[in-house]
């Protein structure tokens, strides 16, 4: 029996499928158009070619200004990256030169400020730096255009907006750390958080502007030149930090009542020196990547005076350390290095390896004896950021007009029309420019850093600033069972 239904639904099937074939067949036929040829004739009988499915368009291989955009935008990027990991350089070496007793709070310093400034830059700070006035108007002081960059924006040079904006904002970041070495040990962590945003807001981007936004100092009759930031990040951020440092006064116990000084050590060399090499290899995205282009005989030149300046300024520094000190101190070797590349930062691009090598050896120099002299003054700076910064900050830009070279490194921006040595008028035009950043960022700073006191005050308690600003401050200890090293 079970074999008879399984026939019969066997035929069953079958027969549904032949009656859906012979449907589906009479709905096609119908369906056809009316105007058909009949079977006969001549054209009926020659079937017609079926059309040929569309083919999937290949995309068509870059040209060379699409092949060269990319190259730059990876480029600028990748310097970019190198430069944002600077903070941590910042970051150990001022911890590490400070007590035991901030470290938590000068690391949180460093951390906060890239997202503070990330936020401030976005919001008001590029558009003050390179936006324009308006169609006719490219604006000489400040910039009023590209507020909130949404990366919609024309693109800048052969970049994206927003690849330009993100190397622009480490380096308006990198300005704002200047300053936490500056004040470290005895400000408040709010009062400086406060200032920060304020600087890379408003102050770092104007004075920025005037250079790098085609304002004023970029159309002087020999334009100012600062190839990748000598005055436009380390001097700004070594001005604002001499004014927090003047307000707030010196450290508890760092000069006697004679006025000598009692040398406050720091705790921890050894965050120093890995905190020194981030930020010499940090340094070879950012002067090499000021080219915001990925052109092999620019970067390779600026790659090696870079180099050469910073190993000048170490060794320099470390002689002349043996000399005035009696010992090879360790930390003036670091900040030897580092105010070798600052130094260079201006005339990287526009400098033979001779004169790099010169740059970094007086900057070694000038780095010792700033310390020295700035003690004289009972100007405390824990960390020796304005002898670092703001002091090779000057003498590198100056250096552009003694020693600038017409082909130095054929970099974009600025190398050609500059002649051997530079010439009067170019160190004139240096000049300028080292006086007005310096004096607007010392009026806005001042400003800045007295508003914030109206607010919350500035320096920490007396009570706080013994016991240290971690255990107050931030509530918690960088090494809670080693107190010995506070």
């Amino acid at each position: 029996m079970k074999h008879w239904l399984g026939v019969a639904l066997i035929g069953a099937i079958w027969g549904l499928g032949a009656v859906g074939i012979h449907a589906w067949a009479a709905d096609d036929e119908a369906a056809a158009p009316k105007t058909a040829k009949k079977a006969d004739s001549p054209e009926a009988k020659a079937p017609e070619p079926k059309p040929e499915p569309p083919k999937a368009e290949e995309p068509a291989p870059p040209g060379n200004a699409d092949l060269q955009k990319m190259l730059d935008t990876v480029w600028t990027l990748i310097a970019a990256f190198l430069v944002f990991w600077m903070n941590a350089g910042f970051g150990c070496v001022e911890a590490g030169f400070c007590r035991a007793k901030n470290a938590v709070n000068i690391l949180g310093k460093n951390f906060v400020v890239f997202g503070l400034s990330s936020i401030a830059f976005w919001f008001v700070g590029y558009a003050f730096m390179f936006g324009v006035a308006g169609p006719d108007d490219p604006g000489k002081f400040i910039g009023m255009s590209e507020f909130m960059v949404s990366g919609l924006e024309a693109d800048m040079g052969t970049v994206p907006r927003f690849a330009h904006f993100f190397f622009q904002l480490v380096f308006a970041g990198t300005a704002a750390t200047i300053v936490s070495g500056c004040v470290a040990e005895r400000i408040h962590y709010g009062a400086y958080m406060i200032f920060a945003f304020l600087l890379v807001a408003i102050s770092y981007p104007i004075t920025g502007h005037w250079i790098w936004g085609n304002g004023w100092l970029a159309k002087l009759d020999t334009p100012f030149q600062d190839f990748a930031g000598s005055t436009v990040v380390h001097s700004v951020g070594g001005w604002a930090g001499l004014v927090g440092i003047i307000l707030l006064g010196p450290r508890i116990g760092k000069y006697d009542a004679e006025g000598k000084v009692t040398p406050i050590p720091g705790h921890n060399m050894g965050l120093v020196f890995l905190g020194g090499m981030i930020l010499w290899l940090g340094w070879f995205g950012f002067n090499p990547g000021s080219t915001l282009a990925a052109n092999p005989k620019a970067i390779s030149h600026i790659v090696v005076t870079t180099n050469l300046a910073c190993a000048a300024g170490l060794i320099a520094a470390t002689a002349t350390a043996w000399i005035a000190l009696g010992t090879p101190d360790f930390s003036m070797t670091v900040n030897g290095a580092l105010a070798g590349l600052v130094a260079i930062t201006a005339p990287c691009a526009y400098v033979s390896a001779v004169y790099a090598v010169i740059i970094g050896v007086i900057a070694g120099v000038l780095v010792v004896y700033a310390v020295l002299f700035f003690d004289k003054l009972k100007i405390d700076d824990p960390v020796g950021a304005l002898s670092v910064h703001l002091v090779n900050g000057i003498w590198g830009t100056l250096a552009v007009g003694l020693f600038a070279q017409k082909e130095a490194a054929g970099a974009p921006g600025g190398a050609d029309g500059l002649v051997f040595g530079g010439g009067v008028s170019l160190l004139i035009s240096q000049i300028i420019g080292v006086v007005a950043v310096g004096a607007f960022t010392v009026g806005f700073s001042f400003v800045a850093w007295m508003i914030v006191k109206s607010i919350m005050g500035l320096r920490v308690e007396l009570d706080v600033e013994v016991a240290g600003l971690d255990k107050t401050e931030m509530g918690m200890e960088a090494y809670p069972n080693y107190q010995m090293l506070s």
